[in-house]
């Protein structure tokens, strides 16, 4: 599976935009239940206004919120970026930490944000299940679990050591424009010969 992605996209990338490590961890803060374009959009001026810690929190929750209105949960999230980049003045040296358990600690930074930042921005082997790669996982057989960090794990398990730094890029986009929920294209599936979805489409 790993090797014919690999051949198709040696050097797969996410699709947030971002500058540095503190505008991709706002990024992927934002992202939770909403699309990448959407957060793209709200975050072209905001990310140039406002690239560092301290020039986010001199913006301030008014200004942060109306940057990214168009994105779902904006006041909550708005909430979290300006608490976050406080958290990173006052705990981290303005610095977005390389570790999980530090990043878990920031306001609406979960394991999942956590493994993204840690992957793009720091380049180790994470696995970043969102619903996507939920669903590759477990359609596929590849790595089936009842939840996301039992995929994570047997994804861990599975996923050859030379592959692991692209694999979560490669499943969740596999997930996104191939693997779809309600109408997977089997047809133009790059693995579909190593897959074990019973259903699968003509």
């Amino acid at each position: 599976m790993f090797a014919a992605f690999a051949a198709a996209d040696p050097e797969p990338k996410g699709e947030l935009n971002y500058v540095n490590p503190f505008t991709l961890l706002v990024a992927v803060v934002l992202s939770a239940q909403a699309t990448d374009a959407g957060v793209n959009k709200a975050t072209a001026e905001l990310f140039r206004i406002a690239d560092t810690p301290e020039k986010m929190v001199a913006l301030g929750l008014d200004e942060i919120t109306r940057h990214i209105k168009t994105i779902g949960l904006y006041r909550n999230k708005a909430k979290n970026v300006l608490a976050l980049s406080r958290q990173l003045i006052e705990t981290q040296n303005s610095t977005v930490p390389q570790n999980r358990a530090q990043l878990e600690a920031l306001p609406g930074v979960g394991r999942k944000t956590a493994n993204v930042v840690l992957n793009i921005a720091f380049g180790q082997p994470t696995i970043a299940v969102d619903t996507h790669l939920f669903r590759v996982a477990n359609r596929t057989g590849l790595a089936p679990g009842k939840d996301v960090l039992e995929v994570e794990r047997g994804l861990e398990r599975r996923i050859p050591q030379r592959y692991m730094l692209h694999a979560h890029h490669w499943l969740i986009l596999h997930g996104r424009y191939v693997c779809k929920a309600r109408k997977p294209e089997c047809g133009r599936c790059l693995i579909e010969k190593y897959c074990k979805y019973p259903a699968k489409t003509a």
